[in-house]
Parts: structure tokens; sequence; C-alpha cells
């Protein structure tokens, strides 16, 4: 199988004040095309600034991250954006949709930014994909939590992207709406064949994962197979 993501030997070191912060320390693993992992840890484990990495939103201090064979390292801010555009979808806990426009338009923006024609045709089949066909004309307030984070999981597959990542994705979601967006990102997942990269506190949710990887103090404590088919 294809590796899609390849994290070798990363550091990450914040200063602040004259002092140094250790975040990362020697991060190394593979992730294979089209496949579902968890990353999981306690608070200030480090996994979201791992994550933030990975997607290109920030700079190793040591080490390479490669995503789809394009060495992050390499490539200065505006390369790096043009990476994430092309390869990279995001799923934030708290939505980050713009307040001013509608669930459709929210999701027309980056198709819009690439230039792509019939973005809001586009735009409504993505959010049919999501169950939410009759919700384009709603603002992200009159929407439910669980509706906004689906608006977000069609915006995050507008560009077809190669590689999902999600930030505890059902993180401000009551259970039955956490297991509607779990499914969701799982069937997207095997759907169309974007691979999932999950940082969550949920362990039921990471077990639903293939594979799990556990943080502690900046560093791999293990990484285990789950061996799920979803």
């Amino acid at each position: 199988m294809a590796v899609i993501l390849s994290v070798q030997g990363v550091d990450k070191t914040y200063r602040s004040a004259g002092r140094s912060l250790a975040v990362l320390q020697q991060i190394n693993f593979e992730v294979e095309t089209a496949s579902t992992i968890a990353i999981v840890g306690p608070s200030g484990s480090g996994k979201t600034t791992l994550l933030g990495l990975c997607a290109g939103l920030d700079r190793v201090s040591a080490g390479d991250i490669v995503l789809n064979g394009i060495s992050l390292d390499a490539l200065g801010e505006d390369e790096r954006a043009r990476v994430r555009n092309q390869h990279v979808g995001f799923v934030f806990q708290n939505f980050q949709l713009l307040p001013t426009l509608t669930a459709l338009e929210n999701v027309m923006v980056p198709l819009e930014l690439r230039g792509e024609r019939n973005c809001k045709a586009t735009a409504q089949e993505l959010l049919d994909k999501v169950g939410l066909a009759d919700r384009g004309h709603h603002y992200p307030l009159q929407l439910s939590g669980g509706e906004q984070q689906r608006v977000s999981i069609a915006r995050a597959f507008s560009n077809s992207p190669k590689i999902l990542f999600a930030d505890e994705p059902t993180g401000n979601l009551d259970a039955d709406t956490s297991e509607t967006v779990e499914n969701l990102l799982f069937s997207l997942n095997r759907d169309m064949g974007t691979t999932l990269v999950l940082v969550t506190h949920d362990l039921e949710l990471a077990s639903k994962t293939q594979r799990i990887i556990r943080m502690k103090g900046g560093t791999v404590v293990s990484d285990t197979m789950e061996n799920n088919v979803l």
C-alpha cells in the first residue's frame, strides 16, 4: 500500500521568554493511503501540535514531514498553502464556519478560491452527501452543532482531499450527534478513498479506526493496529 504521510524524526520546540519548550520529540511514523488512524493522549501530549505540523499549518523544528510525496520542510508558506489546498481537508472541534455566510456559501468558499466552475452545484451536492440538502440557505447560528459539523465536513471534502485531518471532530457534540458525524467521516473515507487522521480524547471513536497512536509528553508511547475494517 502506498504511503500518503511520512513523519521522520520530528521535533517541535517553542521559544518563550528566552526559554525553550519541547512539545514534540523524535516522532516517527507512516500512514498508508485510504487508511484510518487515531492519535490519542492526555491534554498537553502534543496531539494537536502534531496534527498541525502534518497538515503543513506550522513548521517542524527538526526532522521532516512528507505529504503525498512532497517534503513540507522544503516549502515556503505560499507553497505549503497550495499543498493544503490541493491535498488536505480539515475538520475542527469548533467548526470554523464563517458566520455571515450560509451553509451553502461556506462550502462554496474553497471551491471559489480554486477558481472552479459550477461551485454552487458542487457545494449543493456535497451538502446532499452529508444529509443537509434542505439546509443550505441557513446561517451557522441557525444550525445545531451537529449540522454545523456536517457543513464543515462537506467543506473539507470540497477539494476531494487525499487526506483529512480531524481535530476532536465530535468534541462539542452529544452522543447521538457524535455517532452521526463519526459514521459520516468513516463512510466518506470508504467511498472516496480519503485517508482519515483523527485527534481525539474519545477512546470509543479511536477504537473504530484501523490504528491508534498513543502520545504522552510529546512522544509516541505506542502504535497499534486495531484490525478494524469499516
